[in-house]
């Protein structure tokens, strides 16, 4: 019986198939190590600025109110249908095990916990992080990064730190604001639509939710806001190839940034559960 011997196209495909594999994980591996760098220098610039008082204020300032003018009506829409949406199904729920005077601790920790972080992340990664590489990367194709560099001037200090800064503190504030509006519209569900005694709702709140739960949330969002900045400034850098390398960047660090900061989150939440426990009644 014969076998079949592999042919020389066979073999050139697997080594170009193997040669791509490795050629692609270097390049993503050094991706990961300029993002690392980036992040490093601009936080020291940050530091160092702010403690010097050199720090660019005025650019954090215009970068911050641009966030919260593009992520704060998005972020009560999406917080209004999550509100929503949550006292529907914990209202089911516990009406079926005759305990509707749960449903305010239910939906309090639920939302603190994990929706409001996320959604925060969803909303700066696709509106903040998208306005971030787009800004950068269009001065990168014009040259303008460059001609900073000509200057003198650091555009990871200039540009990059104070578009981090205005991140990390509008962040936490889009996770407060999603917080408010979903309890709020939960609790309009549940006391006329389910028969649920407002008292009782805010009292299971109260019960389950705490301030750490609430610390916790504005570190979560805090940390996304850092994560969504790096990744876009780094992303927006690097651009090239005219406007299509525009459209690349921005691609990449709205993708790159929500699945960096689902990662962070579960690494957060496995952490927050190891030294503060649930607590139950």
């Amino acid at each position: 019986m014969k076998t079949s011997q592999p042919t020389d196209a066979d073999v050139r495909g697997e080594r170009t198939f193997g040669g791509a594999v490795v050629t692609r994980t270097a390049d993503s591996t050094r991706t990961f190590g300029r993002t690392l760098r980036l992040a490093f220098r601009a936080t020291a610039y940050l530091i160092v600025d702010i403690a010097r008082g050199r720090f660019p204020m005025r650019e954090a300032i215009v970068q911050g109110w641009f966030f919260v003018s593009v992520s704060a009506v998005p972020a009560v829409l999406v917080a209004l249908p999550l509100g929503v949406v949550i006292a529907v199904q914990v209202g089911s729920m516990t009406d079926n095990v005759g305990a509707n005077s749960m449903a305010g601790a239910v939906g309090g920790m639920g939302v603190m916990q994990q929706i409001a972080p996320l959604a925060a992340a969803l909303l700066i990664g696709g509106a903040g992080g998208s306005a971030i590489s787009a800004d950068l990367a269009s001065r990168t194709i014009r040259e303008e990064i460059d001609a900073l560099r000509t200057l003198g001037i650091d555009p990871q200090r200039r540009l990059v730190s104070p578009r981090i800064l205005a991140m990390v503190v509008v962040a936490p504030m889009l996770s407060v604001l999603i917080i408010l509006m979903s309890i709020l519209a939960s609790f309009a569900v549940a006391s006329l639509g389910q028969g649920v005694a407002p008292g009782s709702y805010w009292l299971s709140f109260g019960s389950f939710a705490s301030t750490t739960d609430l610390i916790v949330c504005l570190f979560k969002a805090a940390v996304f806001g850092y994560v969504v900045a790096v990744i876009s400034s780094q992303r927006g850098l690097e651009a090239k190839g005219g406007p299509k390398g525009v459209a690349d960047s921005v691609n990449a660090a709205v993708v790159l940034s929500i699945i960096a900061c689902m990662v962070v989150n579960l690494f957060i939440t496995q952490v927050v559960l190891m030294f503060v426990p649930m607590r139950f009644l």
